[in-house]
């Protein structure tokens, strides 16, 4: 028997990881604005103890420490080796900050935390009610929760578009995945993640929507390489190996081609969930 999330944490700890680790800059910006309005629902103030779920690089987790100042402190927590590599380096001297690497759906984690966070960091779980349990165990009474998830895949052009277009070139079939599988779209359907955290034990759920530009290249050759370097297209050029990858370029190309603006950028839609919830 697989151990849980085994998948997951091979991808992270593999060629994903490393290349979110890589792209960390450029991904932050891209997605800047959904984690800043997550950090405004969450409302962390000066002195709160703050647990930061799927962290990665640290932006979300050092803009949290920030935010809590010196009295309060902040502990991310990722899979990914190579993304926490450089969320410490990029927290050094940040005394109010620490990282573990670990699964935070199954491993033990400090107790007493009064902000549950996280920036696309929950949907990967494959027991996602179970993990959101494990999880308040790090709760103190009256705790909250705020996180930032994306809506349907068919409402995120910037994902769709490159896919399918390497998906097409590749000459492989569309995958006929379960929606609600570990993914970055698990938790599209607000029933579903309403009811994954109503059975985990929190009250008062909510689910804001939260659409934003997403700018995803000053050209239409740097839009498609990054495409095809992380997301959805990503996995499409790794499963089609280095040989089809001039052609996957070049039919990416073509297709950011018709959402170019006059001056050349590639912008598309970002449509997503900022969800709140209070912890009994």
């Amino acid at each position: 028997m697989n151990a849980p999330n085994a998948a997951q944490i091979a991808d992270w700890n593999g060629a994903v990881g490393e290349r979110w680790a890589a792209e960390q800059a450029s991904l932050d910006v891209l997605i800047q604005p959904f984690g800043e309005a997550a950090l405004a629902a969450a409302r962390p103030a000066p002195g709160e103890k703050v647990l930061d779920i799927g962290c990665g690089c640290g932006e979300t987790s050092i803009a949290l420490a920030r935010m809590v100042g010196a009295s309060g402190e902040v502990v991310g927590v990722d899979v990914s080796g190579p993304m926490l590599r450089v969320a410490r380096n990029r927290a050094a001297g940040v005394t109010n900050l620490g990282f573990i690497e670990a699964d935070a759906s199954h491993t033990p984690l400090p107790a007493g935390f009064s902000l549950l966070f996280s920036r696309f960091g929950v949907m990967f779980f494959d027991q996602p009610a179970e993990a959101f349990m494990r999880m308040g165990q790090a709760l103190a009474p009256q705790a909250r929760l705020a996180f930032v998830c994306w809506q349907a895949a068919s409402l995120n052009p910037w994902a769709t578009v490159a896919a399918r277009a390497a998906l097409a070139a590749a000459g492989l079939p569309s995958p006929q995945a379960d929606p609600r599988a570990p993914g970055p779209f698990a938790f599209a359907d607000p029933e579903y993640t309403t009811g994954i955290l109503e059975r985990a034990g929190f009250t008062n759920i909510a689910m804001k929507p939260v659409d934003a530009p997403m700018r995803l290249g000053a050209t239409v050759a740097d839009a498609a390489l990054s495409a095809l370097k992380v997301g959805p297209a990503s996995r499409i050029a790794r499963e089609a190996g280095p040989d089809a990858f001039p052609s996957l370029l070049q039919a990416v190309e073509t297709a950011l081609a018709t959402h170019a603006s006059p001056s050349g950028e590639v912008s598309l839609p970002g449509r997503t969930w900022v969800v709140t919830a209070d912890w009994h």
